[in-house]
């Protein structure tokens, strides 16, 4: 885990609630917890609105998260977790906590995400093969975060932290038109 570093009030608040979670053996559990919360937040204006805007009082905020975490079954650690930080005044920052957590959760179980983007949508062979090749190139296991980008117009780009391979045809074709322009 010493390669993967957050910061800001967002990644002390991440890697204190991993710290805790590592220590009580629930790693997995608070990751599904925040990984359904994460989900409540993509799903319900009214909750981006509750934790982005700086207008609820710090006992509206506790309060609605309180009922939002009864609702949801959110239960122990990661429920404290949340109150306290509603209580803390940060809500604002649990979008970057959740995603500074799941960096975290991510090192420590040795997996790293490679950012395919492709012209066409994977079939789930080439979706095998390609992960199978990452696993071996970087001897960690790969999860994909496929994105489709029809300008591609073929081909692929695969960023692994922060090395990029791009081997799209738009740009085998930006290189050829360069390279006729200097030919000129």
């Amino acid at each position: 885990m010493a390669e993967t570093y957050v910061s800001g009030a967002a990644g002390r608040y991440a890697t204190a609630l991993f710290e805790l979670a590592r220590d009580a053996n629930a790693v997995d559990a608070v990751k599904a917890d925040l990984d359904r919360f994460s989900a409540m937040i993509a799903e319900s204006d009214d909750l981006k609105r509750l934790v982005r805007s700086p207008v609820f009082a710090s006992e509206e905020q506790e309060r609605a998260i309180a009922a939002l975490l009864a609702k949801a079954g959110i239960t122990g650690l990661s429920a404290n977790f949340f109150k306290t930080v509603a209580a803390n005044r940060r809500l604002f920052t649990v979008e970057a906590i959740l995603r500074d957590f799941a960096l975290l959760v991510a090192a420590y179980k040795g997996e790293v995400t490679a950012e395919v983007t492709v012209a066409q949508p994977l079939s789930d062979s080439h979706a095998a093969t390609l992960k199978q090749a990452l696993d071996a190139l970087t001897g960690k296991d790969v999860k994909l975060a496929v994105e489709v980008d029809p300008s591609l117009l073929g081909g692929l780009k695969v960023k692994v932290g922060s090395k990029l391979v791009d081997a799209s045809l738009k740009t085998k074709l930006n290189s050829i038109r360069t390279a006729m322009k200097e030919v000129r």
